[in-house]
């Protein structure tokens, strides 16, 4: 068989894979070990602060990963790792499980910046080397799942562009092959 017709093969079975780790967590318990997460991250997981994410509609591998990220000291915040701290593995995919299952409310764009923001999330910037957002987190910033690539559209920009920094900083260093960084 040649190259070219495994590759396919490989992406189904990478896919099949992935499928079985998906949708670990139980929604109901979540929504019971939810509570302290409330004080931040608001009810049903839409938070009220700009400088926190929402956590409404979010993939659940992708919290759980970030879970994962702030109890092992991968990801460093001064709220969120002692709060991760005493999770276990199935709490943060039972909390994965629920938040995912919320839905997002609010959050319109700043009218001002959508024309550049759609133009940087669909082209990115040639001129400085910034690739489209949309190639990871998809054309309508719903994230990819399989992959562990958070959903964009529902967050606050003050929040996003918080971590946009933080990449270019490197004083955040979750990103998969550091694509986030370079």
């Amino acid at each position: 068989m040649k190259r070219s017709a495994l590759a396919p093969l490989f992406m189904l079975c990478s896919l099949g894979a992935s499928a079985v780790a998906l949708g670990a967590g139980s929604a109901d318990e979540g929504q019971s070990k939810s509570t302290a997460c409330i004080a931040c991250h608001g009810p049903n997981g839409n938070s009220a602060n700009p400088e926190w994410p929402n956590l409404a509609g979010q993939h659940e591998q992708y919290i759980h990963k970030q879970l994962q990220a702030f109890k092992s000291g991968a990801r460093k915040n001064p709220l969120m790792t002692p709060m991760a701290m005493s999770l276990s593995d199935d709490d943060m995919e039972d909390l994965g499980a629920y938040f995912s299952t919320q839905k997002a409310a609010g959050l319109e764009a700043d009218p001002g910046k959508l024309t550049l923001g759609q133009r940087i999330f669909r082209s990115g910037d040639p001129k400085s080397g910034v690739p489209a957002c949309a190639s990871c987190h998809g054309p309508d910033g719903a994230g990819n799942p399989a992959a562990a690539y958070p959903l964009l559209r529902s967050q606050y920009g003050t929040y996003v562009a918080a971590q946009l920094r933080a990449y270019r900083a490197g004083t955040r260093q979750t990103d998969q092959n550091k694509m986030m960084r370079d």
